[in-house]
């Protein structure tokens, strides 16, 4: 079962709409122009029901085969933000927004996920619900929970949700997917620092809240050498320090600001305990202050068993079991699908988007060759999961 030959034959339009998507790229949930786009589309191809507002700005399209013996539904998820980053690339497609490009290629999931849509309003080759479903505000926004917290999988009938991202560098027309975690928690901090400003040639009437943060940026260091098994993965990374303004004054507070990312919800756990530990301790033996302040969190992203074995079978169809890594190493960034993987059985599986610059990266862009491979997998997954009876 190779490519889709249908989809292969509207590859120029789903290249198309990618390329008008990469050049008005929107962030977080205010992606209207985007979410409008996908709606006509859905609408045009003939949808059952094409619904918006689900999550804020979300979009869904209802998809019924022509089977009579299902009641059951799938999801099937793509992501539709971009990112606050300027491009540096002269492409014909490029952002047509100062400061705002499409880095991680959400146009180009969402792309795919159009071209999938469009073939199954086209062939309705199932017995059951295809259920498309368009998020908002991945890109630190949390859309998939609004989405989840807006009811998606029970008004829909969700059974089984499944998601996809490109990987850089991954040959096109080549998966990897693994069952159990394949991608990390997320957890921003904010650590305020308060010790007593003073002059810098009298250091001996302050606290210097400047180093007592250098004090603590190292001993966050520690955590993942010291208070985590080193089987285990944790990621401490501060990414910000905002402090003073003079070259001569002490200054009163420090800010810093970055990130944490486990594996597991254990070691998620740990890590932030010992972050608080060591932010409070460590200021107090200097005379200062240590607050910390967590927020912006994303749980692990946690494929099930079943489902990744069904996704890696659907995948090795349509390029080949050599084509498929179905025990990739996990990534330590963060997705908010884990949300609907919270709710409901699936699986996150990679894409190869052949040789790129790396994703949230100026320079990066989408590989339109790799669109075909990515419909083609959606379409198929509706098609091995919701078959028609004979």
């Amino acid at each position: 079962m190779p490519l889709v030959d249908r989809i292969g034959a509207f590859a120029d339009e789903i290249t198309a709409w990618r390329h008008d998507l990469h050049a008005h790229p929107e962030l977080l949930y205010d992606v209207e122009r985007t979410a409008g786009f996908v709606a006509e589309k859905l609408t045009g191809f003939g949808c059952d029901a094409v619904v918006t507002g689900i999550g804020r700005t979300g979009v869904v399209g209802v998809i019924r085969g022509r089977g009579a013996a299902s009641n059951r539904a799938i999801g099937l998820r793509a992501d539709m933000d971009a990112l606050p980053i300027q491009e540096v690339r002269d492409l014909p497609y490029r952002s047509v927004v100062p400061g705002r490009m499409h880095a991680c290629g959400h146009d180009g999931h969402t792309a795919m996920l159009l071209g999938a849509a469009r073939y199954l309003a086209e062939t309705r080759s199932f017995d059951g619900t295809a259920v498309i479903i368009f998020q908002p505000a991945e890109e630190g926004g949390g859309g998939g929970e609004a989405m989840v917290h807006d009811g998606l999988m029970e008004r829909f009938g969700i059974e089984a949700v499944y998601g996809l991202h490109n990987i850089p560098n991954l040959p096109v027309g080549r998966f990897a997917i693994r069952p159990g975690p394949i991608m990390a928690s997320t957890d921003r901090f904010t650590i305020t620092i308060r010790g007593r400003g003073g002059h810098a040639a009298l250091p001996q009437h302050a606290v210097d809240s400047v180093l007592v943060a250098s004090h603590v940026i190292v001993a966050l260091q520690s955590i993942a050498a010291r208070s985590v098994d080193p089987l285990h993965s944790a990621v401490v990374s501060v990414c910000a320090l905002e402090a003073g303004e003079a070259f001569n004054v002490l200054p009163d507070c420090v800010t810093l600001r970055g990130t944490l990312r486990a594996l597991s919800q254990e070691v998620r756990d740990t890590i932030k305990d010992r972050v608080r530990e060591i932010v409070r301790n460590v200021s107090a033996a200097f005379g200062a202050a240590g607050e910390i302040d967590f927020s912006g969190s994303y749980p692990v992203t946690e494929n099930h068993p079943a489902e990744t074995r069904f996704m890696a079978d659907v995948a090795a169809q349509i390029v080949g079991e050599a084509q498929v890594d179905r025990a990739v190493a996990p990534l330590m960034a963060a997705e908010d699908f884990s949300y609907m993987l919270e709710h409901r059985p699936g699986a996150y599986i990679f894409m190869g988007n052949g040789p790129s610059a790396g994703l949230h990266h100026p320079e990066y862009d989408f590989c339109d060759e790799a669109a075909p491979y990515g419909a083609s997998l959606w379409a198929r997954l509706i098609e091995t999961g919701l078959p028609l009876t004979r």
